[in-house]
């Protein structure tokens, strides 16, 4: 098996504000050097060689071929060299039409060896938040933000594209702490992105969030959320560019992945599929009235839910003598 990838499929993707096909393959590499997120399921690595990955790059290719945009996933960062070596990464460089996008931690994005080879570059790194005390404390992903700074204004000045990654919902945020962190952190990184992610929380099997989810005091969050979430980014976005603070075109999606499951993103249950698929859609179109008019009765339930789960936490809070 090492010598195929996790998994690939096409899927639509943006370039220059037009909508195409792109390759992603997620690599089976040696793992992630940091490991320790509390949300992270990619715990799982392999023995690979140089050769190992190349043969799962031609395994997606000679099922798909390759497409104006290749995407590639691996467990942690795309220019680790214990996890992709530097002949791998030449191999993906070779085969790139238009544009390239891969992930990083913010300590190797100076190890990227692929500016000015013809082709768009746009490098994501999972920042989660924009507020430090959340990142390494509920998070345990560590660094800071002017970790994540320091490495998007390296490839701004060496003109590649920043994807910066969002958490919805990190483990101990109520759901009403979460919106508002998420909806801050957008506006601390508007300026460095290309391209900025919301991931709304899925619970893996085997991780410590797992364990706060079972333990009933954990809630993947509501695809209500993630939608609040999307249309104050989104107005956000706008303002800075009509304001022409933000000269670049920033687009703000969002993948609801596992959608309705109890383990990842979900209302009641009748509504999740259409949400989620108004999401995606405003995803890849960035037309904000997929997402408007949107109505199911569960709706008024999580307005309640946001604000009695969060008078509950404070009134805990108080009682144990905090602030």
């Amino acid at each position: 098996m090492i010598d195929k990838p996790v998994s690939c499929w096409v899927e639509k993707e943006r370039l220059n504000s037009k909508i195409v096909d792109c390759l992603t393959i997620i690599l089976r590499t040696r793992g992630c050097s940091w490991r320790k997120c509390l949300m992270c399921g990619f715990s799982i690595s392999a023995n690979v060689s140089e050769d190992d990955l190349k043969k799962q790059i031609d395994f997606a290719i000679s099922k798909y071929g390759v497409r104006d945009v290749v995407k590639i996933f691996t467990s942690g960062s795309f220019f680790d060299d214990r996890e992709v070596s530097r002949g791998a990464r030449d191999y993906v460089y070779s085969l790139v039409d238009k544009k390239l996008i891969v992930e990083s931690r913010p300590e190797y994005v100076f190890n990227c060896d692929c500016f000015d080879l013809g082709f768009e570059l746009e490098v994501g790194i999972g920042l989660e938040t924009s507020n430090d005390f959340i990142r390494n404390v509920c998070i345990n992903k560590g660094f800071t933000f002017e970790d994540y700074e320091r490495a998007a204004e390296y490839l701004i000045e060496n003109k590649a594209g920043v994807r910066t990654y969002l958490l919805l919902k990190p483990p101990f945020l109520s759901e009403k702490e979460a919106i508002e962190d998420c909806i801050q952190s957008i506006k601390d990184c508007l300026k460095y992105s290309r391209t900025i992610s919301i991931n709304p929380v899925y619970i893996p099997k085997n991780t410590y969030i797992e364990k706060l989810w079972k333990a009933k005091i954990y809630r993947p969050p509501w695809l209500w959320s993630a939608v609040k979430v999307l249309r104050r980014a989104f107005s956000e976005i706008k303002s800075k560019t009509n304001n022409k603070t933000n000269k670049n075109e920033v687009c703000i999606i969002c993948d609801p992945v596992g959608a309705g499951s109890v383990r990842a993103v979900h209302n009641c249950g009748k509504c999740d599929k259409d949400i989620s698929s108004a999401i995606r859609k405003f995803s890849i179109s960035q037309d904000i009235k997929v997402l408007e008019n949107l109505k199911c009765s569960c709706e008024k339930t999580w307005r309640k839910y946001v604000n009695v789960e969060n008078t509950a936490r404070f009134n805990v809070i108080s009682e144990l003598g905090g602030e």
